[in-house]
């Protein structure tokens, strides 16, 4: 996901804790809960997914205490700089508009392309007709600019529900997050037309002003992609994909 416009909302929290700079601290790691794999509230009501796993693998080696906080995603980057949490950690890829407001680690997952699904039997014109997508994402923005009219939601459930009740003749969004909700549609929802290379990899956002945390950080996801823990993590998560760090 991309954030193309800084929007004000309120936060859900569901953990709180003091903010941290060094080493034995506490942060507090922000996510959207909306978007497996990669982040989601389980039956249990705790946040699950790929990112948890990372995050707390991090946390972990930085010797950092963590804590999670659930955020809704229009709002994810204002509520990092109003200081509400210490970092984003919710499948957000590194753009260069982002970058002006916030500051990013390195990547910990790669570029993932977006892809357009609609319901069975449609065509590659689905593609120019309506497409949803979520608020506030690169997505979005691309649909806007293709020539297609484009349907905003707040949530990516949303998207697809679009599809599926006739609002929408198709949805863009990341393939890993479209590729389980299309397999396991049982034939209702099919992929279409190509995919779209948008934005760069997925990184933990912090405050520009954090550039320890930043680091510290940084440090840690270079420890995990030389002993193949994060490659590991992304194969556990994301069926069975090969990345190699």
């Amino acid at each position: 996901m991309t954030f193309t416009k800084l929007l004000t909302g309120a936060a859900l929290m569901v953990a709180v804790a003091g903010s941290a700079h060094a080493e034995g601290k506490t942060i507090r790691m922000g996510t959207e809960g909306a978007y497996a794999p990669f982040n989601f509230v389980n039956d249990a009501g705790e946040i699950d997914g790929f990112e948890r796993a990372v995050g707390d693998e991090l946390c972990k080696r930085a010797k950092l205490t963590c804590t999670w906080v659930t955020n809704e995603w229009d709002s994810i980057i204002p509520n990092l700089t109003a200081g509400n949490y210490d970092t984003i950690i919710a499948g957000m890829s590194i753009t260069a508009e982002r970058d002006e407001v916030i500051d990013f680690t390195s990547e910990y997952f790669p570029p993932d392309p977006s892809a357009y699904v609609a319901l069975a039997g449609a065509d590659v014109s689905a593609t120019k007709g309506t497409v949803a997508a979520q608020t506030a994402t690169i997505q979005a923005g691309y649909v806007a600019s293709s020539g297609a009219t484009v349907v905003e939601f707040a949530t990516p459930e949303e998207t697809v529900a679009a599809v599926r009740n006739g609002e929408a003749d198709a949805v863009l969004a990341d393939h890993a997050f479209l590729n389980d909700i299309v397999k396991e549609s049982g034939g209702e929802l099919i992929f279409i037309g190509d995919e779209v290379a948008l934005g760069g990899g997925v990184g933990m956002g912090v405050r520009e002003s954090d550039t320890e945390l930043k680091a510290m950080m940084n440090e840690a996801i270079a420890s995990m992609k030389a002993d193949g823990t994060l490659s590991a993590l992304i194969a556990e998560w994301f069926d069975g994909r090969m990345v190699k760090y």
